[in-house]
This record gives structure tokens, sequence and C-alpha cells, in this order.
């Protein structure tokens, strides 16, 4: 009974070895892929971000959209995008198209960066407890060999005081650096939610009193 509770632990332990391999490597991709989405919807700069704004403003204001559009086509940062979906659904008229816009950025933007911080939130809960299984485990096969021997040496007992130590060493070492990544992350996603808030504002007041826009565009 005790050789059979050996070798399961032994492989269970084994085993957790490469779940902790996988789970680390899903918790680093999906941080560099929020990262790197961040990194696309933002400007590094609210002077960078006026300097766009500078340029299309009085093209909305002369309703020049075709030039807008031209501007802005192949920008995927999310004032330009937003900027387009305006311009695009000018006709339905200002509070329509700021509800869209909006909602726009919430569903399209911040939904996506919550959703992939959640599974990034997820690896952080669940390494350490992963660890703490290996942890289990490891004492498990070490308790298993003292209870089948009379005499056990140390260096019988080694294999798993080491399985026990190293998981749960491996799970902190997945979990805090990604906690680190991830108030960073928090970070500069609140940057870019300021940033994109002013200036849509910003361009809003300007959509607001443009031609062409639908029949609700000077409602206060």
């Amino acid at each position: 009974m005790t050789k059979a509770i050996e070798g399961l632990t032994g492989l269970i332990a084994n085993g957790i070895y490469f779940v902790l391999f996988g789970v680390a490597l899903w918790g680093a991709f999906c941080v560099v892929m929020v990262w790197m989405r961040v990194a696309q919807k933002r400007f590094r700069s609210e002077q960078e971000q006026d300097e766009l704004l500078n340029k299309i403003e009085p093209m909305v204001a002369s309703g020049n959209y075709p030039g807008v559009e031209a501007e802005l086509a192949n920008d995927l940062r999310a004032i330009p995008q937003l900027a387009m979906l305006a311009v695009n659904n000018r006709k339905l008229g200002y509070q329509r198209v700021r509800a869209m816009v909006a909602d726009r950025f919430q569903r399209d933007v911040l939904a996506d960066l919550e959703h992939r911080l959640s599974w990034v939130n997820t690896v952080i809960k669940s390494a350490p407890m992963i660890g703490l299984l290996g942890t289990v485990m490891g004492m498990m096969g070490a308790f298993s060999k003292l209870a089948g021997a009379e005499n056990v040496q140390t260096d019988a007992l080694a294999g798993d005081i080491m399985v026990a130590l190293v998981t749960t060493a491996a799970g902190l070492a997945i979990a805090i650096p990604l906690v680190m990544c991830t108030a960073s992350i928090n970070i500069r996603i609140a940057k870019m939610e300021d940033l994109v808030g002013a200036g849509l504002t910003r361009f809003m007041e300007v959509f607001r009193k443009a031609p062409d826009v639908g029949s609700d565009a000077r409602m206060r």
C-alpha cells in the first residue's frame, strides 16, 4: 500500500512541475498581450494626442469629413477609432453618437483588457495553490517512506522534501512577478482612460457644433 502511495504521489508531484510551467507561460502570454493592447490603443503623451486633435478639429468644424477619414483611417489608437465612429455615424445625432462612442470604448477596449487581466489574476491565485499541492504530495511521499521502513536514510527523503519546497517556491515565483506586472498595467490603463476621456470630451465639443450632424446635435 505504501509503495502504491509513493508511486502515486511521485507521479503527481512530477506532473505539477509541468502544470506550473504551463501556468507560467499562460500568465506571461496574457501580460504581454495586455501590455501590447494598451500600447496599441493609447497615445504616449497628452501632447501627441493634442497634435492629432489639432489636425482633425478644423476639418470636423468645417464638415470636411473625407479629410478626417483619410487622416484617421490607419490609426488603431482609441481616440482616432472613436472619432471615426462618430464621424461615420454623424447622421444619428450628437446624443446617440456620444452614447455609441462611450459604449464602444467600454466594450471593445476596456472590456477586452479586463478579460485578459482576469486570466492573469487567475494565474496569480492558482500558481501558489498548485505549488501547495506539490508540497502536500512531496510530504505525503516522505511520510509514506517513513511509514514503510524501520530505518530510513535521510537521502531517501531528500527527493520528496525537495519537491515540497521547489513547487512552493515555483508557485510564488510565478505569482509575485505577475502581481507587479498587473499593478503596472493597471496604472497604464488608468492613465489611458484619463487621456482618452479628455480627448473625447474635447473632440465631442467640436463635433457637437459640426455641420451635417443629426437633428439632436445641439441639444444640451
